[in-house]
């Protein structure tokens, strides 16, 4: 990667503040410390608490560029899933892109999975046609965060800052059409201090909104911070009604939902409602045959998250059952257990075994689709504009590049990710600021609450975000109406007031951080359900069936 040089009678070296510190954060702040940049990664937690970290089945790729075939197959599988509302221009680039960017996770010391024959052990997982998706057994996301990670903490131009919890973006004039944005202030958790942070470069690479909904594979952390301070800053959103439910998460009374990798379903599990796996256990039979979810694609256990979903969703709401069954015992059990160790291990915990037992299923809020609306440089857009926001970057799970329309293909994530954590620090090196657009952070204005009090008590911020939660899952979840849209429109509003009239008097905290942001991307996501006409990919909507 080369940079343009900056003016030479600068000392300024550039600088990027990248806020989270998953496969994005990490492969972007890599980048731009190789191009001379110094670099601050932000995370409010361990680095490792991320939803890199909990990804277990891997990233789609074709490594060998000069096969068409394989590569169109990978654009018309996404394209597929995507149910006709990709970006078939971004869809082609990040396919295309993704065998170099899968030799730079390579050259920083990820390993995925090889045959005796020293080939990459590919997998296939629902919606691929094919197998071309690298992992490393089924802790994939491990090992990259392992590898990123390394490298950061090797590198002396990144500075890594856990436990800092970034309120919001600093703009060089609110009174601006143009928005710029020039820094970010922090909320230090650990000494409970707001800090000023400014940069040449912001990027924000914060993940999703599980914690938008009770039951989510996400990590505590994924609340939509970067997705929420974006907003308030005048950044354009996208596709905010396409929240993706991974069909197959662990059901185990007391236990979070833990995520049962897709990969399974690619080799050869099948999902049956308990009294199909009755049936099946007195008779026999072609188990692959006898699944509910062949009634909703000829794909049946192996269709696409979003179908799948809806599938299981159907079926408890009609049997009144909490779970189905995910079955595994037509399968060798030796080799599922050295395929899956981590679901191996996780199972344990509860007397349960691959190829012995079928494991208790149902949906969780898993992949935010939408999220800010971003260019192919992963530049994100201004509201009610065509221009970009001049210093804001987005990438990774909080931004919306059209790459996944209204449907994540699985192990697209990863991929899209890194190829878009390349492009943003591509675009950023090779375009320096001039010397008239340094940020030098002694100048930028620091965060006022001398007349704020304390909070003292933090009981009604964790009942709001209860609230908003139950409101989120109940009514603009798998499956919506009108009336459920509405009802929440009005509980959200309510929510918003008592979080707005707390943050005006209080000084900041984690949970009152997050409650405000949380309930304001909650309304994006039920506004933009409301004003979808159609049902589509993860949108559905029984009025408009």
């Amino acid at each position: 990667m080369n940079i343009k040089p900056i003016h030479e009678d600068s000392k300024h070296m550039p600088s990027a503040v990248i806020v989270g510190s998953g496969i994005a954060g990490l492969f972007a702040s890599l980048r731009c410390a190789e191009a001379g940049w110094e670099v601050r990664i932000v995370t409010k937690s361990d680095p490792r608490e991320s939803s890199t970290n909990w990804a277990q089945g891997g990233i789609a790729g074709i490594l060998d560029k000069t096969d068409g075939i394989g590569l169109q197959a990978h654009i018309d599988d996404t394209l597929s899933a995507g149910a006709g509302h990709c970006d078939s221009e971004i869809v082609r680039t990040v396919v295309e892109e993704a065998g170099d960017r899968i030799l730079d996770l390579l050259s920083y010391g990820v390993e995925f999975d090889k045959m005796t024959s020293g080939d990459f052990d590919l997998a296939k997982e629902g919606g691929h046609s094919q197998k071309r998706i690298l992992h490393n057994k089924d802790a994939t996301g491990a090992e990259i965060e392992r590898s990123l990670l390394d490298a950061v903490l090797s590198n002396p131009l990144i500075s890594l800052r856990p436990n800092q919890l970034v309120v919001d973006l600093i703009l060089r004039d609110h009174m601006a059409d143009q928005r710029d944005i020039v820094g970010v202030w922090c909320l230090d958790l650990d000494n409970e201090t707001m800090n000023t942070l400014g940069a040449d470069a912001i990027i924000l690479a914060t993940g999703g909104a599980g914690q938008l909904y009770q039951h989510t594979t996400n990590p505590s952390v994924a609340t939509a911070d970067g997705t929420a301070m974006a907003i308030r800053a005048g950044a354009k959103t996208k596709d905010m009604a396409f929240i993706q439910f991974h069909p197959t998460a662990l059901a185990i009374l007391g236990d979070r939902p833990f995520l049962i990798t897709e990969a399974l379903r690619g080799d050869g599990a099948v999902l049956l409602s308990k009294s199909e796996y009755s049936e099946w256990k007195l008779q026999g039979g072609d188990i692959a045959e006898l699944s509910f979810t062949n009634q909703y694609s000829h794909l049946g256990s192996l269709a696409t998250r979003d179908i799948v979903a809806r599938a299981i969703d159907q079926n408890l709401k009609r049997s009144g059952d909490d779970y189905v069954y995910l079955v595994t015992e037509h399968l060798q059990e030796s080799e599922l257990q050295q395929r899956f160790p981590t679901i191996s291990a996780r199972l344990e915990r509860h007397g349960l075994r691959l190829g012995r037992d079928p494991l208790p299923v149902a949906p969780a809020a898993h992949y935010f689709v939408g999220g800010l609306d971003v260019d192919v440089d992963g530049r994100v857009k201004q509201d009610n504009s065509n221009r970009t926001m001049a210093g804001l970057y987005a990438i990774g799970e909080v931004a919306c590049s059209g790459m996944h329309g209204a449907n994540r293909l699985a192990s697209n994530s990863l991929l899209e990710a890194v190829v878009f954590a390349y492009r943003a620090t591509d675009w950023i090196t090779n375009n320096p600021p001039d010397l008239e657009r340094m940020v030098k952070e002694e100048t930028l204005p620091a965060w006022r609450c001398e007349d704020l009090a304390n909070l003292v008590e933090h009981s009604p911020l964790k009942q709001d975000i209860a609230a908003l939660q139950a409101t989120m899952t109940h009514d603009v979840g798998l499956v919506k109406s009108n009336a459920r849209l509405q009802r929440a429109t009005r509980r959200l509003e309510l929510l918003s007031e008592e979080a707005d009239r707390i943050w005006r008097k209080c000084r900041p905290t984690r949970s009152l951080v997050e409650l405000r942001n949380m309930v304001l991307v909650a309304q994006h996501v039920c506004s933009s359900s409301i004003s979808m006409e159609e049902n589509i990919g993860l949108h559905f909507n029984h009025d408009l069936a």
